[in-house]
């Protein structure tokens, strides 16, 4: 899968716990709209995080509760985790990739390593700021779904 960078900066990212973008947020509506296409997805559910702030919103796979490998995990141990959307004041995703996946995303512009990763596979995803980076972090969040259900990512 092909994705172009990320264009102008990276937001601000808070130093100490938890993880929160703090510049470059989402509108209310995108962030409303990611919320929707995510859970609109097949085959998943929303849930509180196991793992993060009472205003995010776990996305886990109906199907399958454990999870295959703990770094497709945001919550290795407990019930599989492998994304979470933060809360409209934040509109950030936590997700677990392949590192090296993430590492090109990270290149690009569109992540960062989570500040309190195990494995790697932990990273930030910046809230979309255009219709057209919607559809781009909705692409990053079904990669991440097929890495929790395979141990990589499959575009088919």
């Amino acid at each position: 899968m092909t994705t172009p960078a990320r264009g102008g900066k990276r937001p601000r990212v808070s130093a100490e716990g938890p993880q929160t973008q703090l510049s470059q947020q989402s509108s209310p509506g995108l962030w409303g709209q990611l919320v929707a296409e995510t859970f609109g997805l097949d085959s998943v559910v929303e849930g509180h995080s196991q793992v993060s702030p009472s205003s995010s919103r776990a996305v886990f796979l109906v199907d399958m509760a454990d999870e295959r490998l703990p770094e497709t995990s945001l919550a290795p141990g407990k019930r599989l985790e492998p994304v979470h959307l933060h809360g409209v004041h934040d509109t950030s995703v936590h997700l677990c990739l392949p590192a090296a996946r993430g590492a090109e995303l990270t290149e690009l512009g569109w992540s960062q390593p989570h500040q309190y990763e195990d494995y790697g596979t932990e990273f930030m995803i910046y809230g979309p700021r255009t219709e057209a980076e919607l559809e781009i972090v909705l692409s990053i969040i079904v990669e991440s779904l097929s890495f929790a259900r395979h141990g990589s990512i499959r575009t088919h």
